[in-house]
């Protein structure tokens, strides 16, 4: 049996490099949960894994969040609640398998994996078009230095 639930390739690229380092580092968590489930290295294991990859993901989304807030990207809120969506999911699944009425299955990681395909290569791929389309990091930036250019109350502090 295969140690790599997903393999990684270039296809899943979006076009924004931290988006897609971010992309590579689920999927080594996902990989990651897969072999400590194959290998039975046990419950704990495997929950420290799990809620390693749902901080991960909060995190990713958080970024991913920003990125088109910046950008003004038109699909913001359908793709934010597509992401509140699955962060809901898996909070639920955290409270049954602390209750003890779940466990951490080949199905829980084929449901992921499928979710996070579908989602990169469909709603994170259409936003990477977007945000490339529209200045990407480039007119990000200058946006950002302009902003520090000029000095706030807080600067004393630093």
């Amino acid at each position: 049996m295969s140690t790599e639930l997903f393999h990684w390739n270039s296809e899943f690229d979006v076009g924004i490099q931290e988006i897609d380092e971010q992309h590579k580092e689920l999927v080594d968590l996902l990989n990651q949960l897969h072999v400590a489930i194959q290998e039975h290295h046990g419950s704990a294991t495997s929950r420290r894994i799990l809620d390693k990859l749902a901080d991960y993901t909060r995190t990713h989304f958080a970024v991913e969040e920003s990125l088109m807030r910046v950008s003004n990207y038109p699909e913001f809120a359908a793709h934010k609640q597509n992401h509140e969506d699955l962060i809901a999911q898996v909070r639920t699944l955290q409270d049954k398998l602390n209750s003890g009425t779940a466990a951490i299955t080949f199905e829980l990681l084929h449901f992921l994996k499928v979710w996070l395909t579908r989602h990169i290569n469909e709603a994170d791929k259409r936003f990477g078009t977007h945000f490339l389309a529209h200045g990407g990091a480039s007119q990000w930036s200058d946006h950002v230095e302009e902003a520090m250019k000029k000095r706030k109350w807080w600067w004393k502090f630093w």
